[in-house]
């Protein structure tokens, strides 16, 4: 994916068909990752992104009364404008507000197109424990496992419970460990024995098989959605 600087709208030309033509450019990128059923990072950029035009066109109002300087560039950290200090240019924000009032449409298509994929490649992967649910669940192993194929891949995760005032958040991370073959002798059972002589520092590790009917692109596709999904299932137990 050809990324898109979180500062796009104002850095180089304020010019509607310029800035037309650097949004069409990313989102054909966009396309092609998509095409290719890679969601990743290309599907939280598009949030962000349109999360960012959103805020500023909320804000427009309060921009039309105080525009008395030229912006300089927008803060999207602080979701701020920096203005020279020079007179007013009504031009120069009409430009602006037509720039996004074309990228909210656009940036909305491609995120739900991928929202689409997403749902669909969700309904293809299963998850399941391996063995008896542990009390434990914010710490473990999984596997990430094609159907049909000979190998399963498996990682160490840790989940990390965030308190916030109104709900708790919740973030993983992952560590990939090794790629295992399947046999007759190598089953998900005895892989996971393995895993308890070899690693001890988890002595009663919760442990999870995550399997997908269909092959995805591991790390931008089947890994992150599997990580959401293992979430949200250990959050119910």
């Amino acid at each position: 994916m050809k990324p898109l600087n979180k500062n796009w709208l104002t850095e180089h030309n304020l010019d509607f068909e310029y800035k037309k033509y650097v949004l069409l450019a990313y989102l054909k990128s966009v396309e092609y990752d998509f095409e290719l059923q890679k969601l990743y990072p290309a599907l939280s950029d598009l949030v962000e992104h349109y999360r960012n035009v959103i805020l500023i066109k909320e804000n427009s109002e309060q921009l039309n009364h105080r525009f008395n300087r030229s912006i300089k560039k927008i803060d999207l950290n602080r979701l701020k404008f920096i203005y020279d200090e020079i007179e007013r240019n009504v031009g120069l924000l009409k430009e602006l507000e037509e720039i996004i009032d074309y990228s909210i449409p656009q940036f909305k298509k491609y995120l739900e197109e991928g929202k689409k994929i997403y749902e669909f490649i969700e309904k293809q992967i299963h998850i399941e424990p391996l063995g008896i649910i542990s009390l434990q669940n914010d710490e473990g192993y999984m596997f990430l496992h094609y159907s049909d194929a000979p190998k399963t891949q498996v990682y160490q995760y840790h989940i990390t419970i965030f308190d916030q005032p109104d709900e708790k958040y919740r973030a993983i991370n992952t560590t990939f460990i090794k790629e295992y073959d399947l046999g007759f002798s190598s089953t998900f059972q005895s892989i996971k024995t393995d895993l308890l002589k070899e690693r001890n520092q988890l002595p009663n590790p919760a442990t999870y098989l995550i399997e997908s009917e269909y092959s995805f692109p591991i790390a931008e596709t089947f890994l992150p959605i599997a990580k959401r999904m293992l979430v949200k299932f250990t959050a119910h137990l």
